[in-house]
């Protein structure tokens, strides 16, 4: 498609990356996503652990997301590295240490995440899956912000279509009408995921159910969103349709699934009450 058709679709519309900057100090849109996301995260998980009946402090939950933060910096990047620029990295190892020139990756921030969530979990003797159940809802804030940054950064577009709200990028050297596929992602992963994970974690249920909820809708969201995203150039397609973020994704939904299963068939000994109607109930005792 030549740049004069592309020309009749939605052009990107000029947003300047840096909000503002005092010397060499700038704020940038995509750094303040995510500092938006870490704040309604923080203020979503102590109004959980206020309400925890002293299953959780608001002292846990800062440290908590003190091992998350660092368990997303550094599992995302040693992700990225290993899942989509291992040919570069055997021959340039220290590109590994080199984060100012970009490249996060979800899946490996996840295993971060999940580390993060093993050390604190051990450390505060606390069981494995109510940790991860406390932090799955906190989760789709962080990753919804994040793909409007990549919007607002005009990167990981989509790729080439003619659908009437196909978007056109600076930063496509080929200007050619694309998927807003970030903004999709926003809607699935960021919006849909957290509304159903979150409404979940709410009610009466077996441990596993939210963290292994979690672990469906986003493999299956991202598997859905990688056939309109453009993929990555050094990789391209693996048997000719499947991108590497859809290999990695079938692992989370299949590993949703265990959880869910061992979650139900141990229910008699995992099943977690409403703290509200407990409360209500002892009340009723006294």
């Amino acid at each position: 498609m030549s740049t004069a058709s592309a020309s009749q679709f939605l052009q990107f519309p000029q947003i300047d990356p840096i909000i503002f900057s005092i010397g060499p100090i700038a704020l940038r849109w995509y750094g303040m996503m995510y500092l938006i996301g870490f704040i309604a995260a923080m203020y979503i998980a102590n109004k959980a652990a206020d309400k925890s009946q002293g299953q959780w402090t608001r002292d846990q939950v800062s440290d908590l997301l003190f091992y998350g933060f660092l368990g997303v910096i550094l599992g995302g990047r040693i992700g990225y590295v290993l899942f989509y620029q291992f040919d570069y990295f055997l021959v340039e190892p220290s590109y590994l240490f080199k984060i100012w020139q970009g490249g996060m990756s979800f899946h490996g921030g996840l295993l971060g995440v999940i580390t993060a969530i093993f050390i604190f979990a051990h450390r505060e003797k606390k069981n494995f899956l109510q940790v991860a159940d406390f932090v799955a809802p906190l989760v789709p804030i962080g990753l919804g912000m994040g793909r409007l940054g990549n919007f607002i950064n005009a990167e990981l577009w989509g790729r080439q279509t003619d659908v009437p709200w196909a978007m056109v990028f600076p930063t496509d050297k080929l200007q050619l009408p694309r998927h807003p596929s970030q903004l999709y992602e926003f809607l699935l992963e960021g919006v849909l995921l957290f509304i159903i994970v979150y409404g979940v974690s709410r009610k009466p249920r077996p441990l596993g159910l939210v963290s292994g909820l979690f672990l469906i809708c986003y493999g299956l969201f991202r598997m859905i969103v990688e056939f309109f995203r453009e993929p990555d150039a050094q990789l391209g397609y693996y048997f000719s349709f499947i991108s590497m973020g859809q290999m990695l994704s079938l692992p989370m939904v299949i590993g949703g699934i265990i959880l869910i299963y061992w979650g139900y068939t141990h229910q008699e000994n995992t099943a977690i009450k409403e703290p509200a109607k407990a409360t209500i109930k002892n009340k009723g005792k006294k």
